[in-house]
């Protein structure tokens, strides 16, 4: 198991859509171990395949301070989306980047775990916001795209990280 390299906007691999996954072996079961230990490395919440260059549709969650809740979702689906709010989000490939965002705090989604038996799962609240920021990483969409427009005008004028990554 291995910590990987995080990248940081704006590195164009971050932009790119990632690609289903087709073949569940021991290569990828290896890399969902690397993702976990370099999502537990940085204290993080969720992490995606493509926020290490990696172009498959992977991602993994765990939201347990004691980290004994490792979720891995490859291949997902979201479905029945409800009960929006307005949730801060913050982003490993954004260090120091804080803004707030719509999300459905309930949903249902859809996807496949490291072996490919494919499940159905209801999230709620953290989770539901998690697995929306990181489904959208797997699109090549980052959370600062969907802030207001007031959100990005503060962070062009006055957040120095944003500003050291360039504009969006």
């Amino acid at each position: 198991m291995a910590r990987l390299e995080i990248l940081e906007h704006p590195d164009p691999r971050l932009r790119e859509k990632a690609q289903p996954v087709t073949v569940f072996d021991e290569e990828l079961s290896r890399f969902i171990d690397d993702l976990f230990d370099t999502l537990y490395a940085t204290g993080g919440m969720a992490f995606s395949a493509p926020q290490v260059g990696d172009g498959r549709r992977v991602l993994v969650m765990d939201l347990t301070k004691d980290r004994t809740d490792p979720q891995v979702y490859v291949n997902p689906e979201e479905s029945l989306r409800s009960a929006w709010g307005l949730v801060e989000e913050s982003c490993l490939s954004l260090p120091g980047v804080v803004g707030n965002v719509m999300r459905a705090t309930k949903l249902r989604v859809k996807a496949q775990d490291r072996d490919g038996t494919v499940f159905e799962r209801d999230l709620t609240d953290m989770a539901a916001v998690c697995l929306q920021h990181e489904m959208d990483h797997l699109d090549g969409t980052l959370f600062i795209d969907r802030l207001s427009f007031l959100g990005k005008l503060y962070l062009r004028l006055f957040s120095r990280e944003y500003r050291k990554g360039n504009a969006a």
